[in-house]
């Protein structure tokens, strides 16, 4: 019986934390790439046009 609510604890919680840890991912992901682009195209009139 311990198994079993082992099992069902783990397929509920595991697909939560796997969406938040994507999420997770994504936003370090996003402000690292858009902290780059910024550097590397620094005096460019088209970092005017980003919002």
């Amino acid at each position: 019986m311990p198994g079993v609510v082992a099992i069902l604890l783990v397929l509920l919680i595991f697909p939560i934390v796997a969406i938040m840890g994507s999420a997770t991912v994504a936003v370090v992901l996003g402000f690292v790439l858009n902290r780059d682009g910024e550097q590397r195209n620094a005096g460019s009139e088209l970092l005017d046009t980003n919002y």
